[in-house]
């Protein structure tokens, strides 16, 4: 898949990357994905869950995300799970590059302070 293919999702919004960086680790549910988006934000972003299904669907349509279905729970009723595509990855990549060269800039410039 050619670099354009990648380029064409970039930049991603804050809370999609938030949600593609929180399923890079493995699959989850919509609600951890959820939780997990609020705990790394410290609550700065702390999504409606119909904001955040509309969200994880759009991902998915556009094949940045899978979808499995699987029995969880205490009763094991079918959740559904969500992890990163092959190229869900290479988009969460290169967003992380394009963020990381910015903040480079912005080091360069003085506007943040090296740490």
């Amino acid at each position: 898949m050619s670099e354009t293919a990648v380029d064409k999702f970039l930049p991603l919004t804050t809370l999609a990357f938030e949600v593609m960086l929180a399923v890079a680790e493995g699959q989850l549910h919509g609600y951890e994905i959820m939780t997990a988006v609020e705990q790394r934000t410290g609550g700065v972003l702390s999504p409606n869950p119909g904001t955040l299904y509309r969200l994880i669907d759009r991902l998915a349509t556009e094949g940045l995300l899978e979808t499995v279905e699987t029995a969880a729970g205490r009763y094991q009723e079918m959740r559904r799970f969500y992890r990163l595509s092959k190229l869900g990855t290479r988009v969460v990549e290169a967003e992380a590059r394009r963020l990381e060269s910015q903040v480079k800039a912005a080091r360069a410039r003085r506007v943040l302070k090296r740490t």
